[in-house]
Formats: C-alpha cells, structure tokens, sequence
C-alpha cells in the first residue's frame, strides 16, 4: 500500500479543514446590521455556550476592551458594532467586528484577539461638525454589511461558534499559506496588487457582489469597502444630503436604505433608498411628523419594507421606488422602529405607541380594512412621558411562544404573544429591575441582556452637552431569565463610561457594546487562543 507523503497529507488536512470551516461559520454570518437582521429582531437564535444553565454558572466575564481613535461630536461616539464570523482570507480565519466612529473613521476589530486589524479615515466634507445634540455632524449612522431578509424562527447551533482555538494558515484557494503571503508581500515590491478575497464575487450580496461593509460619511456619501482592509470596492455614491443626521443604515437586495431625521444638514425627515446596480436615488417623506424609532425600517421577506412616524403613520413601502402600498394609523403616533416576525402561519408586526402602548398587527392585513385596527393592543403606560424604545427586540422560546421586549422609561419589559381563539393577543409578562435609560434588549439563545446605558437624558435644552456628559454614569450590563426578567449576572463597575444611543450586538458566543469614551467591550465566556 503507498503511503502519503507528509506534504500531501498536510495539504488534505488544511483543504478539509478549511471546507469544514466554510461548512461551520459559512460566509457572511453574523450580526450583519443594526438589530441582527432586516426584521430588527435582537436575536440570535443559538448560540455554542451562551445559554440559561451557562448564565448561572460562574464564567461568563468581560473579555477585553479596545480603544478607538475617535473624537465625540456632541453626545455621539462610537455606533453599534457588526460582525463577521468565520471569515477565511489570505491571512487564515477572522471573526471581525466592523463598526463606525463619530469623526467620520470607520474601524475593523479581531473580536477572537481583541486587537484593531484596520482604521479607515472617510472624507467629512464641509459638514463635519455640528453645534447641537439634535444634529451632532459626523458619522451618525451604524454601518452594515448586506443583509437577507429571511426570517429564521430557528435552527441548529452553529459548529462550535468560538468553541475552540483552532486556527488555519490556509488562505483562498491560489493564495496559499499565510507565511507564502506574507514572504511575497515582503519580496515583491514591484510584483502586481493582489485582489483580496473578498473581491472575488462571493459575498453575503450573492454572485459577482463583493463581501463589503457600507458607511455614510458626514459629506451624505455611501462607501461600501472591503471587510478584509477596508479599500473602497467602488467610488463613493451620492446619497444623502451632507450633515444629515442619519440612522438605520441596511443594505437589503442590492439596495441601501437609511431614515433621515430633525432637518439637519437640509435634509427632511425622510426615507431613502439607492439601488447599488443602477445608482438610482429614491425618497419617502411622511406628510407629517419625523420618522419614528432609532432603526428607520424593517423589512418583510419579500424585500418590502415598514417605517413608522411619530405623527402615527405605520406605511408599507416598495423596495427601492418605496411606493407606498399600504398604511396603518394610530394615535398619539409612534416611538419605535417596527419589529417583524413569524408567528404560526403569518407575519407578524409590533411598534410601540407614543403612549407606551405596543400594537401589533398582521403584515398581510396592515391595519384591517379601515387602516385603524390592530390585531391586538396593549394599555398605554401611566408614565408614558420617559417611554423612549428606540426599538423592538422579539424572540420565540423552545415551546413556541413569541415574546415582544422594550425598554420602557427606567426597565425592561416583556409582553407575550397568545393565541386567543384564533386570534393573536398581547398579554403582559415580565418587568425588570431599575435601569438607568436602558437601550433595546438583545436575546442570546433564550438569554436576555439589556444595558442600562447610564445616560443622564433630559427634554430641557437649557441642559448643555457637558452637563449631561457630567451627570451620566457609567454603563452596566445585565443578563435576565427570559420568563421572569430575574437576573442571572451583571457587569459590576467593569465598564467605565456611558453609552449614548446606539445598540448591543452579539453572536458567537460575545456580546458587544461601545461607550462615549471611544471603548469596544466585549462580553463572553474566556477561550484559551
């Protein structure tokens, strides 16, 4: 019998290896946009040791902090973090977190090392800075990596998320090992650029579409850049008018969209949207009020989206054109981004009122025939005043049952969805302890973990930025039961500033925050690397 050399062997191992990787992390996974996924659900549905018998356990621990070269304009810093997990380039795996900063730099961060793997410096235009805490100038929008708009109610755990150390020097096919790559990189100074893997037409965007991160700088460009070094796959696109004060940033089907809000900059309170294959610029403007929520819209699985105003218009937009097909109104108007999901056999929607009431309504039937009635509704909150949601988080546990979560005024609280004769109905379920201006919740495979933001928030405008800054104090991190709101765990004084606005993430095993002082932090379970 012949024996394989210990060259070929090694070249099977490394080829099997890395198909098995691609089978386990697959391509693109990962929080890819603000919210998780195109529904703005806040879950990630498994999870390889994050759990409830793991969160009452002792272990789970801030991982590590990164600082980021950012300067805060106004009240803003760094926004919510994506991530792509299992991401095999020249240089063997990555997971990476990919995140913005308010002096317009966009950063990518290895969240298996904790360490910054590349910084980009975007142009700010002549709208770099502002001068008020409504419109704060920079980069005010998250940014995204394309998104699919497939809703998943659940599935098995991914193969080991961060379970183990193992690591690969095996690149794209042609690349070969990390150490040929980087002894070219070193000998070949006059040899051609090499085209990063990324390039190769095999991202989250489908066939002959890049694997790329989008950002909008403060001038109202779009860059989309590769997620490996953070070069620009394309020119820079006109977008939005400059120093708009952006949020929600998705790419969905070849097409990106944002909300505009508060007049900054010119731009109106709107929706806008542009197709990435013909340029094509396209907006929506409510015929009152701004846009509601702190996500712009959420998307159904045929690519159509909902946006929610504060004057009480829930409208169903196409995509790209956002035609309006459909509408749903409700008074005294909304304070949330809508929230979508699978529920028995249909789609379903909730958004949360002005008056701290969610509604909820069936996507096929928006607002009954009357454009008036929701499915179900719950009671307005007594101290409506402080029910600032943002947004919706939404979950299914293992028994089916579909829960809805916001943070409302100083808590967490959580409504479940019954099926009341055929018909579904809110019923109320769980409030947490005391939180200082807590942000949307986060499900991690059935655990909940909401973060009181410590931002002291006030309506008086006569209280400065530097006032507010002062009297704000410093996160903390909480993990709850999902059917009690008890808590499991807390982050104690480990993190050390603020967090204004944006959002958690997660997925692979860590959770993810940014504070006002320019820190990444990530949460999880030590793994020896």
């Amino acid at each position: 019998m012949r024996r394989l050399s210990p060259v070929i062997l090694s070249f099977s191992c490394a080829c099997f290896c890395a198909g098995l990787a691609q089978a386990q992390f697959g391509r693109g996974a990962g929080w890819t946009t603000a919210g998780g996924d195109a529904q703005r659900s806040f879950w990630v549905k498994t999870d390889a040791k994050i759990s409830r018998e793991s969160l009452q356990k002792p272990g789970f621990q801030l991982l590590w902090k990164v600082k980021l070269n950012n300067q805060p304009t106004q009240l803003n810093s760094l926004t919510t973090a994506v991530t792509l997990e299992g991401y095999i380039g020249y240089r063997g795996f990555r997971t990476l977190a990919h995140l913005g900063g308010s002096s317009n730099h966009v950063f990518a961060v290895d969240i298996d090392l904790g360490r910054l793997e590349w910084e980009k410096a975007l142009p700010s235009g002549s709208m770099g800075q502002g001068n008020s805490p409504m419109c704060p100038g920079g980069m005010t929008s998250e940014v995204t990596r394309p998104t699919p708009t497939a809703i998943i109610t659940a599935g098995p755990p991914r193969g080991g998320g961060r379970g183990g150390p193992a690591r690969s020097g095996v690149g794209e096919p042609g690349e070969g090992a990390v150490t040929i790559a980087a002894a070219a990189a070193r000998a070949g100074a006059n040899a051609p650029p090499r085209m990063p893997p990324d390039a190769r037409g095999r991202g989250p965007g489908g066939r002959g579409a890049p694997n790329a991160v989008y950002a909008i700088a403060s001038d109202g460009k779009l860059h989309s850049m590769f997620v490996s070094n953070g070069d620009d796959t394309e020119p820079p696109l006109d977008f939005i008018p400059a120093g708009a004060n952006a949020h929600g940033l998705i790419v969905v089907d070849n097409a990106a969209y944002v909300a505009t809000t508060d007049g900054c900059g010119g731009a109106a309170n709107a929706l806008w949207a542009i197709d990435l294959v013909s340029k094509q610029v396209s907006s929506w403007k409510p015929e009152s009020g701004g846009i509601a929520g702190s996500l712009g819209p959420a998307f159904d699985t045929d690519g159509s989206l909902y946006i929610a105003t504060t004057d009480g218009e829930l409208s169903h937009l196409e995509a790209k054109t956002l035609k309006p097909l459909g509408s749903y109104s409700a008074k005294p108007g909304f304070a949330s981004t809508p929230v979508v999901f699978a529920y028995k056999f249909k789609t379903l929607m909730a958004v949360a009122g002005k008056d701290g009431s969610i509604h909820l309504l069936d996507t096929g039937a928006l607002g009954g025939a009357d454009h008036h009635t929701p499915l179900a509704k719950s009671p307005a909150l007594p101290n409506a005043a402080d029910f600032a949601p943002g947004a919706l988080a939404s979950w299914q546990d293992n028994d089916g049952t579909r829960w809805i979560l916001a943070s409302a005024g100083n808590a967490v609280s959580a409504w479940n969805v019954v099926d009341d004769g055929g018909s579904p109905k809110l019923q109320s379920g769980w409030t947490s302890r005391e939180m200082v201006s807590p942000l949307t919740p986060m499900v991690v495979n059935g655990v909940v973990f909401a973060l009181s933001s410590g931002e002291f928030r006030s309506n008086d405008s006569k209280v400065s930025v530097a006032e507010r800054i002062k009297r704000s104090s410093p996160a903390v991190l909480y993990a709850l039961d999902p059917a009690t709101g008890k808590e499991y765990w807390n982050s104690g004084k480990s993190i050390t500033s603020f967090v204004h606005g944006g959002t958690l993430s997660g997925g692979g095993t860590q959770v993810y925050l940014e504070t006002y002082d320019g820190n990444l932090y990530a949460f999880g379970f030590y793994i020896e690397h």
